[in-house]
């Protein structure tokens, strides 16, 4: 398996996926997952095994304890200090391969060249708990979570040397 840059055919992969991961949300439109990539192109990223797309990643610089809104298209924002990971979605294909670990790791790799200390994400359909083994930590926010879904929870990591 090999992560890369995303690219142009690789959408309609990405869009499946995606499907295929929240059965139960409103899919986010190709514009508004396209924002994600092109606010910061160096952490978002497909996972690929014998040329099929397994999964991908979308996280761009953004502002600690505001997530956007699902389905928000992006503009960059000002003083940006977390690195908030969107989306890791993959394919059922993916399962038993490693692939969440090798994305993840690349993930921090990228958060920390671009210095951020940290990650920050919005976790849904119940993968509180996965993050959490990961090192996220719950937090508790000004900002309403309503465009997610019920169980919506906002998490941080924090990025040690």
């Amino acid at each position: 398996m090999i992560i890369r840059s995303i690219q142009d055919n690789d959408w309609r992969a990405i869009l499946a996926i995606q499907d295929e991961c929240y059965p139960t949300i409103e899919p986010e439109s190709l514009a508004v997952l396209k924002s994600k990539a092109e606010l910061s192109p160096q952490s978002c990223f497909v996972i690929v095994d014998d040329n099929t797309v397994l999964g991908y990643c979308l996280a761009h610089p953004w502002l600690l304890g505001r997530p956007p809104a699902l389905a928000q298209q992006l503009t960059p924002p000002t003083n940006a200090d977390t690195l908030y990971l969107h989306d890791i979605a993959l394919s059922s294909a993916s399962r038993g391969k490693g692939a969440g670990e090798q994305v993840f790791s690349q993930l921090l790799i990228q958060a920390k060249l671009m210095q951020f200390t940290s990650l920050s994400l919005v976790a849904v359909q119940g993968a509180s708990s996965y993050w959490q083994r990961l090192g996220f930590k719950s937090r508790i926010i000004d900002k309403s979570l309503d465009s997610y879904t019920h169980d919506a929870c906002y998490m941080v990591y924090q990025i040690t040397e």
